[in-house]
């Protein structure tokens, strides 16, 4: 609402037709649409050392989900072009993007494959052990 302050009756019309084209204006910057656009996490993926760091982040995340790993792995392969990773995978293009698409979980020498072909390496870290004293004893 716009209140208009001073003014007389002889200003009374020229000030209500103010006020309504500021109204129209508000209602129009209010009623603008926003534009968006996906974010696509490949696009930002550009160095070998973002696209470990990467999937080092979705490994802590995953929680045991294998179809977020392979589409974790799919963003990457992206990044570097998916024909190049399935040539050097052995793997077909069509093959690759099923793979990784994150609806289903790809087999563990797919998985080397692609890890070798987009020049990552798997590696292993031991776990903290429990305290001994929490064990129970039988």
């Amino acid at each position: 609402m716009i209140l208009l302050a001073g003014g007389d009756k002889s200003t009374q019309e020229k000030d209500i037709k103010i006020a309504l084209r500021l109204a129209r204006n508000l209602y129009e910057i209010k009623m603008a649409k926003t534009i968006t656009t996906r974010y696509d996490v490949a696009e930002h993926l550009r160095t070998p050392e973002d696209m470990a760091a990467y999937l080092e982040a979705c490994l802590e995340d995953a929680r045991g989900d294998a179809a977020f790993i392979a589409k974790a792995l799919g963003d990457i392969a992206r990044a570097k072009g998916m024909s190049r990773v399935a040539r050097d995978a052995g793997l077909s293009r069509e093959s690759l993007y099923k793979a990784l698409s994150g609806e289903r979980s790809p087999g563990f020498d797919t998985i080397l494959k692609v890890m070798k072909a987009l020049g990552l390496k798997l590696s292993a870290e031991a776990l903290p052990q429990r305290d001994s004293s929490s064990r129970q004893q039988l």
